[in-house]
């Protein structure tokens, strides 16, 4: 059997063991009150490794034999280096790999560690979910801000959330200050932005009560989805694409597809479909272990 431990690093820490690629036993989370969600944005990098390392071994309990372990966690990720976290920012530029190993291994844990981008995570545990490990997954995570997701690994920055969606020059909501961005109209902290007096859920339910100004911009929301999947599948070719993320409420499929089917007109390429899915964290924790169990080479 092969036995991993997966984490995901959000706004909280969520750890589990998995074993042949499912879920064994419970998920250990810090902080475990929804109240303190946000605490780990407060902590200095070497108390954040501590503390995902302690969820570690929680999770791993009196399982031998571990083979690797998966750390997923939002930004840009490069062998093992983290370049850009807008939503940690006390992690930019950690290795945080390697200070994951040292800590693991002065608790001993010695295994190899792999660390992901927490779409890619995504990704990867819906692949396994699915049974579909041998097949191309792309995934969209609404919330915060836009995650997009790739399996397999594939080489490259896949910061889809950033792709310029639109030339006007008053979209700047993006929260790294590019123009244009995808993220800077679908993110929520760009829709309160935007929105000041309204929450992006105020706004949505507006918008079905037909006021003009909140149908304008689900429309323009929906825009830019749209467009970030026709992106991707002229670039990487069609496929399914799966939806999820807490803000996937308020994706209105048939006005997505409407629009997607203007966007993309080759007709070599019409062949993608979607689907929304649950934001679940097993999946993420899953998707983390099975990244990592393959990086092992296992």
């Amino acid at each position: 059997m092969a036995k991993t431990i997966g984490v995901v690093l959000s706004e909280r820490i969520v750890a589990g063991l998995i074993v042949d690629y499912k879920l064994e036993g419970p998920l250990y989370t810090f902080p475990e009150s929804e109240d303190d969600a946000y605490g780990l944005v407060e902590l200095p990098t070497e108390d954040l490794v501590r503390r995902i390392c302690e969820q570690i071994k929680r999770a791993a309990g009196d399982a031998g034999d571990l083979m690797a372990v998966g750390v997923a966690l939002p930004g840009l990720i490069k062998q093992g280096v983290v370049e850009e976290a807008p939503n940690l920012p006390q992690l930019k530029g950690a290795r945080i790999e390697e200070r994951l190993k040292v800590e693991l291994r002065n608790n001993g844990i010695n295994v190899p560690v792999c660390v992901i981008n927490d779409a890619d995570g995504v990704a990867a545990g819906l692949a396994a979910h699915h049974e579909k490990l041998d097949s191309l997954i792309r995934v969209w995570t609404l919330g915060i801000g836009i995650g997009f997701g790739r399996y397999p690994f594939a080489p490259g920055v896949w910061e889809g959330g950033h792709t310029v969606v639109t030339l006007d020059d008053k979209e700047r909501f993006c929260g790294c200050g590019g123009r244009g961005h995808m993220e800077g109209i679908m993110g929520q902290r760009a829709m309160r932005l935007r929105f000041l007096d309204m929450e992006p859920e105020e706004v949505f339910q507006a918008a079905k009560e037909g006021d003009p100004r909140c149908v304008e911009f689900k429309r323009l929301w929906h825009k830019a989805l749209a467009a970030g999947i026709a992106n991707s599948i002229h670039m990487d070719g069609t496929g399914k694409f799966f939806l999820t993320g807490f803000n996937v409420r308020f994706v209105d499929l048939p006005m997505l597809k409407d629009y997607l089917q203007q966007m993309v007109k080759m007709s070599p390429l019409m062949s993608y479909a979607l689907e929304i899915v649950e934001d679940d964290a097993a999946t993420r924790v899953i998707g983390a272990a099975v990244t990592a169990l393959q990086a092992a080479g296992r």
